[in-house]
């Protein structure tokens, strides 16, 4: 089906008003982008931030009179749109073309991470098969991959493990693929325990190996490895909840850091953890060490 899009670039004062406007005048839907390369990597909590220069796209139906559409959405506002323009939008498979840029990823010497339409290149590798559609973690992110990376070198026959933050499942699944014995996952999002569910059954796991909880509802038993891929500030925030679930002795790891976080998150949890070097992508950080006490 084809498609027309209007967009129109603002500022941040401007950008929800616009965004309500191309609404109102039938957009299918609208988008908010940053229009200046100025990235917000970790926003406050309840904060939904905007850029200082943005730029709202409405995606319309091709057969829409523009001319009429402009005009309503100007009546909303009540003043024309600013540097408004419209652009044809190429008819694809949307579904195929993302799907072909999304290729198998080697986080470690013997794991690969492949997408669910793929064939392994690997095949006699541990290949974690996911579905990255429905929730975060598909390996392509730096701290997805400093994570599985970092559980391709630990030795994890027989162990428990917690996914802190499960998104995809993508952390427990490699852990158990890996050779763990049982995983736990949670997650505040219904969404990524469907996901995290789904994704076990992709790669054959016993899905009493691997339970999935909103956090209210997770038991409490502490593991031998805790994986928390989720945010600073978050991590730093939960620190005695996680130490609490992780053995004396038992493996940590943290990732979701800024390196300009980095020692901060270290500060948090100093007192309870024995850290080994920094792992870092890009970016980002992982950190990960021992509970000492």
């Amino acid at each position: 089906m084809p498609w027309l899009q209007l967009r129109v670039d603002t500022n941040r004062e401007q950008a929800e008003r616009i965004e309500q406007a191309l609404l109102f005048a039938g957009a299918v839907s609208v988008t908010l982008q940053d229009n200046a390369d100025q990235p917000i990597l970790e926003p406050g909590l309840g904060e939904v931030p905007l850029w200082d220069q943005t730029r709202v796209t409405g995606l319309f139906d091709a057969e829409v009179d523009t001319a009429v559409t402009e005009a309503k959405a100007a009546s909303y506002l009540c003043e024309l749109l600013p540097n408004a323009r419209w652009e044809q939008l190429e008819d694809k498979d949307w579904e195929r073309e993302w799907m072909s840029h999304y290729q198998p990823i080697q986080c470690g010497d013997n794991l690969w991470i492949c997408p669910s339409w793929c064939e392994p290149p690997q095949p006699q590798a541990v290949n974690l098969l996911l579905d990255p559609g429905l929730a975060f973690g598909t390996g392509t992110h730096p701290t997805t991959f400093l994570c599985l990376q970092w559980l391709a070198g630990e030795s994890l026959a027989g162990k428990s493990v917690i996914d802190f933050g499960c998104g995809s499942g993508i952390l427990g699944i490699g852990a158990l693929l890996l050779g763990a014995a049982r995983a736990t996952g949670t997650d505040i999002d219904p969404q990524a325990l469907i996901a995290s569910r789904d994704n076990a059954a992709r790669n054959g796991i016993d899905p009493e190996r691997f339970p999935v909880y909103l956090p209210e509802k997770m038991p409490r038993e502490p593991a031998d490895v805790m994986l928390a891929n989720i945010l600073a500030g978050p991590l730093v925030t939960l620190g005695p909840q996680l130490i609490e679930l992780t053995k004396v002795g038992g493996r940590i790891c943290l990732s979701g850091i800024l390196a300009s976080q980095a020692e901060q998150v270290k500060a948090a949890y100093s007192q309870w953890v024995d850290f080994d070097a920094d792992g870092q992508r890009d970016d980002w950080v992982r950190l990960a060490g021992t509970r000492n006490h």
